[in-house]
């Protein structure tokens, strides 16, 4: 793929840029990093209409707050 090709509405920048993002994270205190990646999992989970949480290991639904037998963790 080249250029700005798309893939499910997203182009290469954009994918660019959230690798960006990512490296930043990197670096960045672990638990800000486990914030964002919850609240991108919740986020997916809700475009997939809850079929993404069938697929996760337990501590990481129970992280992304997607485990309903389960209290999130702060």
């Amino acid at each position: 793929m080249t250029g700005s090709e798309q893939v499910g509405g997203a182009t290469d920048e954009d994918a660019a840029e959230l690798i960006a993002q990512l490296k930043e994270l990197a670096g960045a205190d672990p638990a800000d990093v486990r914030q964002v990646v919850a609240e991108v999992l919740a986020a997916l989970d809700r475009a997939a209409g809850g079929a993404l949480r069938e697929h996760l290991p337990e501590t990481i639904r129970v992280d992304a707050g997607l485990d309903t037998a389960a209290p999130a963790r702060p």
